[in-house]
């Protein structure tokens, strides 16, 4: 049988196989939706188009690959793509101050991934360092993963109220720090419904009040992070200038991966000082929390980081800012409550009927000092001003 013949075979298998049927109309729905996908930060600009071209070409599509392993410690052998993961990690790394020689990290399943690894090595860092667990100190209006994941390591957490911004209140956090525990400050940049950016100076102020308490310093930087290096705000995810132990940063957000993942970088100083799990199986140190890892996943990020220059990150970054201060005024136009924070690209708001607010997947939150319910849009790159200008229409269409 020719090449062209069994290709035939296989369409008209495909085409009758039911399961085909069923993932074409699930995709078509989803497909419909994603225009007016608003509500959370999801980039549906893809940049994977020919990566799939030349994953399926490559044959690499019918191997399995896995990441178990230690990206800086790479043995031949094994079916993985640490190479290129290491490469992720040596080009992201300068973004936010850290030294090629002084980087360690790994790319991650997701943002939470990254937060537990941050809240892991830092508690394992702090340990080795002072003999005690440290009180793990985040805003309340923080990613719920930092409070979870409190409770999944035993951790004593202090929640720490935050203003009308989304921001933690520096003035409570020194009134809930333990003076003869260790801190291991999680900051915020971006909070999860606000946009709120955690003021790291005035913490770092407080902090240093008290010199005798050991401090880690973790930044969930998610979505805020993948744009805030190509900004003018870039100095609050630079650990040469606000100080920083970890950092987490989302890749299916800004960067644009087409499922949850993300980036965990530290320095060799901290990854030097964990639990030094040696596997013999691996033949490797293992000092990550998990065994298997994608290697699809830093291929993607590769792809991406190796096709996007930083002029079209930079005009991505600054055409999301500008759309959201675009937003924020077009809502004020119509009398409609909203809100913007200086950094961010989310646009929050009186939450719009349900009908409305169902079509664009708005999240909803609550807070009465701002007048109850609210929604908010995450302007992503996919969030033209067009898109905007039909939600801002209907809107105004049901203003009473």
């Amino acid at each position: 049988m020719t090449n062209s013949e069994n290709n035939n075979v296989l369409n008209n298998a495909e085409n009758e196989d039911p399961c085909v049927a069923r993932l074409d109309e699930y995709a078509g729905t989803l497909f419909a939706k994603k225009n007016r996908a608003f509500g959370y930060p999801i980039n549906h600009k893809s940049r994977l188009v020919q990566f799939y071209k030349w994953l399926s070409g490559s044959g690499l599509n019918l191997a399995m690959a896995n990441n178990a392993g230690d990206p800086f410690n790479i043995h031949d052998g094994l079916l993985n793509t640490l190479v290129f993961e290491r490469e992720v990690i040596e080009m992201m790394g300068p973004l936010y101050g850290f030294d090629l020689g002084d980087t360690w990290g790994i790319v991650t399943f997701s943002g939470t991934d990254g937060n537990n690894h941050g809240i892991y090595f830092g508690t394992n860092y702090i340990v080795k360092k002072t003999k005690q667990r440290p009180i793990l100190y985040v805003s309340d209006a923080a990613h719920y993963s930092s409070m979870r994941l409190a409770n999944l390591q035993n951790l004593e957490l202090k929640l720490i109220p935050s203003d009308i911004h989304g921001c933690m209140i520096p003035e409570e956090f020194e009134k809930a720090l333990v003076p003869d525990k260790p801190a291991l400050v999680v900051f915020a940049m971006g909070t999860t419904f606000k946009g709120g950016v955690d003021d790291q100076a005035a913490i770092n102020a407080i902090l240093a009040k008290h010199p005798e308490i050991p401090v880690y310093r973790h930044v969930d930087a998610a979505l805020f992070g993948g744009y805030l290096p190509y900004t003018r705000f870039k100095d609050v995810v630079n650990r040469n200038v606000q100080p920083f132990d970890s950092i987490a940063i989302s890749g299916h957000k800004f960067f644009g991966i087409d499922e949850p993942a993300g980036v965990f970088l530290t320095s060799m100083e901290v990854k030097n000082n964990q639990i030094p799990f040696e596997i013999s199986y691996l033949n490797a140190s293992m000092p990550m929390i998990n065994c298997s890892r994608s290697a699809m996943s830093p291929l993607k990020l590769w792809w991406i980081l190796k096709h996007t220059t930083k002029e079209d990150f930079t005009e991505q970054s600054e055409g999301m800012l500008e759309r959201a201060q675009w937003l924020k005024g077009a809502l004020d136009e119509i009398g409609w409550p909203a809100w913007l924070e200086p950094m961010s690209n989310t646009v929050y708001f009186k939450r719009p009927v349900e009908e409305i607010a169902d079509r664009y997947g708005l999240a909803p939150d609550h807070d009465d000092r701002l007048g109850g319910d609210l929604s908010h849009i995450v302007v992503m790159q996919h969030v033209t001003k067009d898109r905007l200008q039909v939600f801002v229409d209907a809107v105004k269409d049901s203003i009473g």
